[in-house]
C-alpha cells in the first residue's frame, strides 16, 4: 500500500491519500482523541502521538498536528497507523456512518437555505476537499449564513480570507438574501 501526502494551506495540517475509499458518504471530524471513540482508524492516528485532530473525507485523511510536534517526527507514525488500519480490515467508523454534515433548517427561509446548501455542495465543498477540509452549513438568520469549517480549514491562516472573499462573494452573487458569512465552532 502506498499512501501519498499533500500539503494544505494550513501548515499544521497534512492530507493523507491512502488510494482507497475512506468514507462512502460525507465526512467525519474528530477534534480530539476523546472524540475518536467510534473510529478505530482515528484512534490509531491519535495513538501515533503529536496529533491534535483527525478528519476523514471520501478518499483522504487530514491530520492536524499539535503546536509542539514536528512533521518530520510524527509523519512516519501516522503513515504506519493508516497503513496498519487498512491492512487490518477493521471499519473506519463503527456503527453509523458519517452524514452530509449540513445542519437541518426549517422555517420561512427553507428555500434560501436549500439554495445555500446546493451552492456549498456543488461549488465550495469539492474545492475545499482538495485542500483536505470541509465546510458545512450550520444556520441562516437575518441574512447571515453560519458555516462550520473542518479538517484543514479549521484554524487555517487563510480560512478567513476564503470565507469572506470566496464563499461570501459567491453566495451573495447567487442569493441576494445573503448579506454575510460567518464561521462557527461545532
Amino acid at each position: 500500500m502506498f499512501i501519498q501526502t499533500e500539503s494544505t494551506p494550513n501548515p499544521a495540517t497534512l492530507k493523507f491519500l491512502p488510494g482507497q475509499t475512506v468514507l462512502e458518504l460525507g465526512t467525519a471530524d474528530f477534534p480530539s482523541a476523546e472524540a475518536a471513540g467510534k473510529s478505530p482508524l482515528a484512534q490509531r492516528i491519535f495513538a501515533a502521538g503529536g496529533v491534535a485532530s483527525v478528519f476523514f473525507g471520501t478518499d483522504f485523511v487530514t491530520v492536524t498536528k499539535t503546536d509542539t510536534a514536528a512533521w518530520d517526527h510524527i509523519k512516519p507514525g501516522i503513515l504506519g497507523a493508516i497503513m496498519e488500519h487498512f491492512q487490518s480490515g477493521a471499519p473506519v467508523i463503527e456503527g453509523e456512518q458519517a452524514a452530509s454534515g449540513h445542519a437541518d433548517h426549517d422555517g420561512p427561509d427553507s428555500d434560501i437555505v436549500r439554495q445555500i446548501k446546493e451552492l456549498l455542495d456543488s461549488r465550495v465543498r469539492p474545492a475545499v476537499a482538495q485542500d483536505g477540509g470541509d465546510i458545512t452549513f450550520h444556520g441562516f438568520d437575518r441574512g447571515v449564513v453560519y458555516l462550520h469549517m473542518q479538517g484543514a480549514c479549521a484554524g487555517c491562516p487563510s480560512s478567513t480570507l476564503t470565507l469572506k472573499m470566496g464563499i461570501e462573494n459567491l453566495l451573495r452573487h447567487y442569493i441576494p438574501e445573503v448579506l454575510e458569512v460567518r464561521s462557527v465552532a461545532a
